[in-house]
């Protein structure tokens, strides 16, 4: 829900989305071994097309046991693999990220966010300074997904908006 705030917020400026949910890209889990019997898996490779074919990222991940999903770290294991021809990371170098998470907890996913920036920042995505972590996420969306906070929810789209923003500056 918040990475659908935050697309509301880019598209307002323009920018072109591809909404991507993990659930619809299953991956095993990421194995070099695996890799090497059998190359990236179908899904691993729709997404790295996708990767390939944007230049901004808008991520949102729930907080488990103070860290990303397990199902988060495992795309990007597979998405961040070389393939023949393309720049190392190149699913990723360059791209700018506007990071998000909500967790029934007080922190809202702050502590995971910790994880998601250093993992992206090493594999070169640029990291904007703004993010949000909403708290008491199960009490915190309205029926039609909505933040109940305006405030929270401005801050939201804000990132998206931010995000459109750099990578139209960067794309020049």
């Amino acid at each position: 829900m918040l990475v659908r705030i935050a697309a509301n917020g880019a598209a307002a400026c323009g920018a072109d989305l591809t909404h991507v949910y993990l659930r619809d890209y299953p991956l095993p889990v990421f194995d070099e071994d695996l890799e090497a019997a059998s190359g990236l898996p179908e899904s691993g490779r729709k997404l790295k097309d996708l990767f390939l074919a944007h230049d901004g990222l808008l991520i949102s991940s729930p907080e488990y046991n103070s860290s990303i999903t397990a199902a988060l770290k495992n795309m990007i294991d597979w998405v961040s693999r070389p393939s023949a021809g393309e720049a190392p990371l190149g699913c990723f170098a360059g791209k700018a990220a506007g990071i998000m998470a909500a967790s029934p907890g007080a922190l809202g996913g702050l502590r995971g966010l910790v994880h998601l920036r250093a993992i992206l920042g090493n594999i070169q995505v640029i990291v904007l300074p703004d993010q949000v972590a909403v708290p008491r996420a199960h009490e915190a969306f309205d029926e039609q997904g909505n933040l109940r906070d305006a405030k929270l929810h401005g801050a939201v789209e804000a990132i998206g908006r931010r995000v459109a923003d750099v990578v139209a500056r960067l794309k020049g």
